[in-house]
């Protein structure tokens, strides 16, 4: 089994021989530039890992990983846009060192450069990767549109959210493990084992973000610590937090502020305040609570896997690291 080091080596260096076009560079060079910001690679990784792990060759999946990773930039890119969001991994977003145009347009082109990846497979391949990738990707758009719909809505459930994560997130890293099932000739039955497995795992992965969000390091987080909070994003942390009716009326007055209207300082304040208000209403313990009750489904899920036992132990120790992270 190679070490997920040693696959991220290999994952970059194929990226780089893959994304090649450079002209004209206004459409290209935002391309490269947010491919190149580094990340933990996580999606893409978890291809090669699942590809190998079924006992496929590690080179067999590396079209499938750059697939992952090139559709997730994209949403990155146009999730930037959407957001106003200045910064991305801890540098300028795309929209703000160019301008919106270019990165819809650079983003245009980022998703169907992820599609061309599949081309390489052989046709039953191929087209069990791309019937998968278009529903993840359809998915993806859905979850998009419930966050930003909830941004105005004052009357968002739980699990309402939770769906919308799903869609935004998990589905995803659910495809991501799944392509290499495929990609393995693993059968459905399987294939949807490590696609649920992917499921709980961005799950948990997605609400540690919206944890670190709020209290997170802005030396590690990469992001603008207090996003959520300044775009009035209704996330498990908020909701568990408005559960407590000591503290729902001022969260909610806080959460009806629009950042547009507000000075920098006026915004500062009122991350600092909504952090003090989810820690004393316990909906901070609640969301970490969710975070190890989804881990543990997948480390559950891991169980039921159709591989060797060293395996599994590295697929637990991956999901640990993943949901126990501080950045």
């Amino acid at each position: 089994m190679t070490s997920m080091e040693n696959l991220r080596s290999q994952f970059l260096e194929y990226l780089q021989q893959k994304v090649t076009l450079t002209e004209p560079a206004g459409l290209y060079d935002p391309v490269h530039y947010i491919l190149q910001l580094g990340g933990k690679r996580l999606r893409p990784l978890m291809t090669l890992m699942s590809a190998q792990m079924y006992g496929a060759p590690v080179t067999s999946a590396m079209d499938a990983a750059v697939a992952v990773e090139v559709f997730h930039n994209f949403t990155l890119l146009h999730d930037d846009i959407m957001d106003a969001a200045d910064l991305r991994r801890g540098q300028a977003t795309v929209h703000k060192k160019w301008d919106v145009n270019t990165g819809i347009l650079s983003g245009d082109a980022m998703m169907i450069m992820a599609y061309q990846q599949f081309l390489s497979y052989e046709p039953k391949t191929f087209y069990d990767l791309n019937k998968l990738f278009s529903k993840t990707a359809l998915e993806v758009c859905e979850g998009q549109q419930y966050d930003v719909d909830f941004e105005t809505r004052d009357d968002v459930t739980v699990d309402e959210y939770l769906l919308m994560i799903k869609l935004k997130t998990s589905v995803l890293v659910g495809c991501a493990l799944q392509m290499g099932a495929i990609i393995a000739q693993k059968d459905i039955v399987e294939q949807e084992k490590i696609y649920n497995y992917g499921i709980e795992l961005g799950m948990a992965f997605q609400l540690m973000d919206d944890y670190l969000d709020a209290f997170g390091d802005p030396e590690t987080f990469g992001k603008e610590v207090g996003g959520d909070i300044r775009e009035n994003k209704k996330t498990y942390l908020y909701l568990k937090s408005i559960d407590n009716k000591d503290f729902a009326a001022e969260l909610k007055d806080l959460f009806a502020q629009d950042y547009r209207s507000l000075t920098d300082q006026e915004i500062e304040d009122k991350k600092a305040r909504a952090k003090e208000l989810f820690v004393n209403s316990g909906g901070a313990n609640r969301t970490l609570e969710a975070i190890e009750d989804y881990t543990q489904k997948a480390l559950k899920t891991v169980e039921s896997l159709d591989m060797e036992k060293e395996h599994k132990t590295i697929l637990k120790k991956f999901s640990q690291d993943l949901t126990s992270r501080i950045s």
